[in-house]
């Protein structure tokens, strides 16, 4: 029962922190184009 609460809170764990990384890569990307527009 332990190893399994374990394993179920490493997982959601990382599913969380993976959120994070997508959405921080979409406002980087988001950045970059209006930074392009501005030049443009």
């Amino acid at each position: 029962m332990r190893k399994s609460s374990l394993v179920i809170i490493l997982i959601a764990s990382l599913a969380l922190s993976a959120c994070n990384t997508v959405r921080g890569l979409g406002q980087d990307l988001e950045s970059v184009a209006n930074a392009g527009d501005e030049v443009i």
